[in-house]
């Protein structure tokens, strides 16, 4: 395994800027979304049973959490043409983008060691950061199930 693991980022402390392309291929960075409340969550891979459940259920839910005031942003090593096909495939209304070399998952601690049928493996752990309209992280949720996640996430934000 890669010495190179991540520590989780912590309530209070500024999230790391990113720029990263959608599905779209257009750049998209994190400074784009000053002033406004954000979801960052990071996900394994597109179109597989647990990355979808999540994804559709950020989607079900998107109209709440704008709602309230939140943006939602998916991150994931997949490129940007696997992540269109994702897109249109479960209608998905918010922006997904690639972090192909996992930089920004490794900035935010989105990266580890996890158990994946009985091995251990390197790769995205499933998280949730919530960032305030500064930028600054007021929740930060690592090995989150999919399952269920949104709904947990909307309680604890009061959406």
């Amino acid at each position: 395994m890669s010495p190179k693991l991540t520590t989780k980022l912590q309530p209070g402390t500024q999230a790391p800027d990113f720029t990263l392309q959608d599905a779209e291929g257009k750049q998209t960075a994190l400074a784009d979304y000053r002033g406004k409340n954000v979801i960052v969550y990071f996900y394994p891979e597109a179109a597989t049973p647990g990355c979808t459940t999540e994804a559709c259920d950020f989607r079900d839910n998107l109209a709440s959490f704008q709602g309230s005031g939140y943006a939602v942003l998916g991150i994931s090593p997949d490129a940007p043409e696997k992540l269109a096909n994702f897109t249109g495939d479960f209608g998905l209304t918010f922006p997904l983008l690639a972090d192909e070399d996992h930089a920004v998952a490794l900035a935010y601690g989105a990266w580890g060691e996890k158990l994946v049928d009985g091995e251990v493996q390197e790769g995205i752990v499933r998280s949730t950061v919530v960032l305030d309209p500064e930028g600054k992280v007021t929740l930060a949720q690592y090995q989150v199930k999919a399952q269920g996640h949104v709904q947990a996430l909307r309680e604890q934000l009061g959406v």
